[in-house]
């Protein structure tokens, strides 16, 4: 089969490798280079650099909105297109070229978080499972029928991170199988009820609250590990706080209870991984010994 990539992140390489391993990718689309690190030198994404290691051709346009663009992708003579986390509207013109359609694979068990980050909110919400859906896209955002899901459960502990990497490793392999299914995948329409939204998140969440309950916390923290971090002030110094559970105690919010456990507006938590500015992550415990900790966090 014929297909034409389209994705940007960390998240979709995974994807990337298995097409390219099961069928004919004919190019990759993909964000253009950015600027990054120190020196703010435009720096290829992620999919640009393991298409190009792979010998595909990569195209990176601003936009898909002009004629010469969309006559570009459908020159390819697609048989189908494959977007994850592509981070570009799609309009018509380009969803109708390829011969069997555009594909989707969302990090949500729809209609449950559409949007841009549905691996955040799943765990910021406190839900216990979430999963990865084939859609077939059309032109609202993530409201097309449902070709193929798979559902995994949530840990308590789990961060985005280890949750990103289990749903793109599960994405990989059900858009395999989706398209090795497509003549006999019959599309299910989205429910019209339980639909959320899943908003970028935005850096002023970052900040703790300890007033908020314990599970609250627990979830923020988890929930914005890695990025952009859950932070809290201490000495002076924002500190990401980026793994945690939940533990015994109880007492004045923001109450450091011994180690690095904090008492919230109920309840507390104990911090197993934090982040000082310009370090590496540590453990909370091998943190401690080079970071006094007050009676009270603010």
């Amino acid at each position: 089969m014929r297909v034409v990539f389209m994705g940007t992140p960390e998240f979709s390489v995974p994807v990337l490798e298995a097409l390219h391993a099961a069928h004919e990718v004919v190019c990759v689309y993909c964000q253009p280079p950015r600027p990054a690190g120190r020196g703010k030198k435009d720096r290829p994404s992620p999919v640009q650099a393991r298409a190009e290691a792979l010998g595909l051709p990569v195209r990176h346009p601003v936009s898909l909105r002009s004629g010469d663009a969309q006559a570009e992708f459908a020159s390819l003579g697609a048989d189908v297109a494959v977007v994850v986390a592509y981070g570009l509207i799609l309009p018509q013109a380009v969803l109708d070229a390829p011969r069997r359609g555009c594909l989707n694979i969302h990090a949500s068990l729809l209609p449950r978080w559409r949007g841009a980050a549905p691996i955040h909110r799943a765990i910021m919400a406190g839900d216990t499972e979430t999963g990865v859906a084939i859609m077939r896209m059309e032109a609202g955002l993530d409201t097309g029928p449902v070709l193929l899901e798979a559902r995994t459960r949530i840990g308590a502990e789990e961060t985005t991170a280890d949750l990103h990497d289990r749903l793109s490793a599960m994405g990989a392999r059900l858009i395999v199988e989706a398209l090795s299914r497509l003549d006999s995948l019959v599309p299910v329409p989205q429910d019209g009820e339980g639909v959320t939204y899943a908003a970028k998140i935005d850096k002023a969440e970052a900040r703790i609250n300890w007033s908020a309950p314990a599970g609250e916390v627990d979830r923020l923290i988890r929930g914005l590990s890695p990025f952009p971090g859950a932070w809290t002030e201490i000495a002076g110094e924002r500190v990401k706080l980026l793994r945690s559970r939940i533990a015994e105690g109880s007492g004045r919010p923001g109450a450091v209870l011994g180690g690095f456990t904090i008492a919230c507006g109920t309840g507390a938590v104990e911090i197993t991984e934090a982040q000082r500015e310009g370090k590496r992550p540590m453990r909370g415990e091998d943190l401690l010994r080079g970071l006094s900790l007050p009676e009270r966090l603010a």
